[in-house]
C-alpha cells in the first residue's frame, strides 16, 4: 500500500472537456485538483477531453499545484483510452482516481499502465457501488492504493435511495473504518446542492468527524466552506498544544485537562493535529 505522503484534504474537480476552467482549478487553492475524463464528460468529446487533459498538467498555471486525473473505469473501452493518453502525456499527473473499483484488479490494470521509471503515481479507489462495499477489506489492501473516495451519486443510484446523511452513513462508516485499518486516507463525495452552503459545511463537518481526511468539491464556491471545515481552528490547536504539555509535564501518565481524563489515544490524535499545523505534514497529505 502507498501510505507515505497520500494527497488528501480539499479535491476539486473539473471537466476535461471544459478546458476554459483550467487556471481557475489550479488556482482555486484546493489541495488536489483534478481533470474528469468520466461520468462529467460526454461521450462525444471525451477524445478531446483526454487531449485536453494533457494540457492540464503542462499549463503554466499548473506549477506548484497537486494535480490528478479521473479516468473512465480501467475494465472499459474509454479507460484504456485514457489510460493510453496518460502514459505518453509529458507531464503525468500526480494522482490517478479510479472509478467503479469492486476488486484491487483494477489497480493492478491502472499500475500497468502508468507505472515507469521514476513515475508511480498516487492511486485512489472510488468506491460507489454495493458490490464495492462488499470487497472493502480486499481493496484497501491493494498494493497501490493510496486512498480511497466515497461517490454518493453512483451508490445511492444502485441502493434505489436518497443521497441523504442518514442514508449514506452505512456506507461511509464503512468507508473509513477499513481505510484506517489499511493505514490509507479516506476522502468524502461532493455535495451536489450547489446553492446550499450551510447544508455543505454541515455535511463536511460530520465527513470530518467521522474520520474523512478531506472532501470533494465540484464547485469554487464551495472550497472556502470545506477548506474551513478541514483546517483546525484555533481553539482546537490551542487545545491540542494543552493536552500534550499536560502529558509531558506528567511523564506520559494520564491526566486531566479542561475536565477532560486524557490517555494516549487523545495525545496521539492531539500530536498528529500539530503536526499539520506546525508544517511537518502539510494539511493535504496523510501519512
Amino acid at each position: 500500500m502507498m501510505q507515505t505522503l497520500a494527497p488528501a484534504g480539499v479535491w476539486f474537480v473539473t471537466p476535461g472537456h471544459a478546458s476554459g476552467r483550467f487556471p481557475a482549478a489550479h488556482g482555486c487553492g484546493a489541495d488536489v485538483a483534478l481533470v474528469d475524463l468520466e461520468d462529467s464528460v460526454p461521450a462525444a468529446v471525451k477524445p478531446q477531453a483526454r487531449q485536453n487533459a494533457a494540457a492540464f498538467f503542462t499549463a503554466p498555471t499548473a506549477a506548484g499545484c497537486v494535480l490528478g486525473v479521473r479516468i473512465s473505469s480501467p475494465t472499459t473501452r474509454d479507460g484504456i483510452l485514457d489510460l493510453t493518453a496518460i502514459a505518453d502525456f509529458p507531464v503525468r499527473p500526480d494522482v490517478v482516481l479510479i472509478p467503479k473499483v469492486e476488486s484491487a484488479r483494477d489497480f493492478e490494470i491502472a499500475a500497468g499502465a502508468l507505472d515507469a521509471p521514476g513515475y508511480t503515481p498516487h492511486l485512489y479507489a472510488l468506491i460507489e457501488t454495493p458490490r464495492a462495499l462488499e470487497e472493502l477489506p480486499s481493496i484497501v489492501r491493494a498494493e497501490r492504493i493510496a486512498g480511497v473516495v466515497f461517490g454518493t451519486a453512483d451508490y445511492a443510484t444502485a441502493l434505489g435511495c436518497s443521497k441523504s446523511w442518514e442514508a449514506m452513513l452505512h456506507a461511509r462508516s464503512a468507508l473509513v473504518t477499513s481505510a484506517a485499518a489499511a493505514g490509507i486516507c479516506a476522502i468524502d463525495s461532493p455535495f451536489f446542492d450547489l446553492d446550499d452552503l450551510d447544508g455543505l459545511r454541515g455535511e463536511a463537518e460530520r465527513a470530518r468527524n467521522l474520520g474523512f481526511a478531506g472532501k470533494c468539491c465540484v464547485h469554487p464556491r464551495q472550497l472556502p466552506v470545506v477548506t474551513s471545515v478541514f483546517t483546525p481552528t484555533d481553539e482546537e490547536v490551542a487545545a491540542a498544544r494543552a493536552i500534550v504539555a499536560a502529558s509531558e509535564e506528567a511523564g506520559g501518565r494520564i491526566v486531566r485537562v479542561n475536565g477532560q481524563m486524557i490517555g494516549p489515544p487523545m495525545v496521539k490524535a492531539a500530536r498528529a493535529l500539530l503536526a499539520r499545523v506546525d508544517g511537518r505534514t502539510p494539511r493535504g497529505v496523510s501519512v
